[in-house]
């Protein structure tokens, strides 16, 4: 990324931010403007992402990943599909004290991920090649599992369920088009929340779907 470039990303970078309220320290925000960097590096020889421009990506990736942020709770959390790590790494970032873990199959993107673990020095974030059915999770369970680019709704809780903790969580990050997808969802699952996502310099509606066991409602 050139030097030109880099004050336009940063100023977009910061009204995005503080259009979602969400505040960062100097350590957060150069962690976040050195993914761009990394990603657009990376992105020329390894077609991570086919969103080129700097400044999309920090509309597309990085606000779109931090838009999330206030419905993320504190347990674990488990990034499927993760790709290039997001939104793990920018929620990560934002949150130093979440613990994520990022999950994809693609070899290529896992080891974006482990190069931008060492370089932002994220001690807060596992990256781990494999396919989903092959996961073990923790004992217990993830307490919450995301999903950006995934799957279909459905697909991504009937492929997960085994890894989601008894009274845990799924946080789906889907387009108008979900609507369609809820109609599929296994019996054993619901539609607990629904949050419009209103993401800085992007066009398009987006909205997060946070669904749990049928078992689950009405316990809380």
């Amino acid at each position: 990324m050139s030097d030109i470039a880099m004050p336009r990303v940063a100023a977009r970078l910061d009204d995005g931010l503080a259009e979602l309220g969400i505040p960062v320290d100097a350590a957060q925000r150069e962690r976040l403007l050195a993914l761009v960097a990394l990603l657009h590096k990376w992105n020329r020889a390894y077609n991570l992402t086919a969103i080129r421009d700097p400044e999309e990506m920090v509309a597309k990736h990085l606000l779109d990943s931090a838009a999330v942020a206030p419905f993320v709770g504190d347990e674990a959390l488990l990034d499927v599909g993760a790709g290039p790590g997001l939104p793990g790494l920018v929620l990560a970032i934002l949150r130093p004290t979440l613990s994520v873990t990022l999950l994809d199959s693609n070899g290529k993107k896992v080891r974006f991920q482990r190069q931008a673990l060492m370089e932002l020095k994220l001690a807060n974030v596992t990256a781990v090649q494999a396919r989903v059915e092959a996961l073990a999770p923790p004992e217990g369970g993830y307490a919450q599992v995301i999903s950006r680019a995934f799957a279909s709704l459905g697909d991504f809780v009937r492929l997960t369920e085994p890894l989601v903790a008894p009274h845990g969580r799924w946080l789906a990050m889907k387009g108008p088009a979900a609507d369609d997808e809820l109609a599929a969802l296994p019996e054993t699952c619901v539609l607990r929340a629904r949050h419009a996502l209103a993401v800085p310099h992007a066009e398009g509606a987006r909205q997060l779907l946070v669904l749990e066991r049928l078992d689950n409602v009405g316990r809380r």
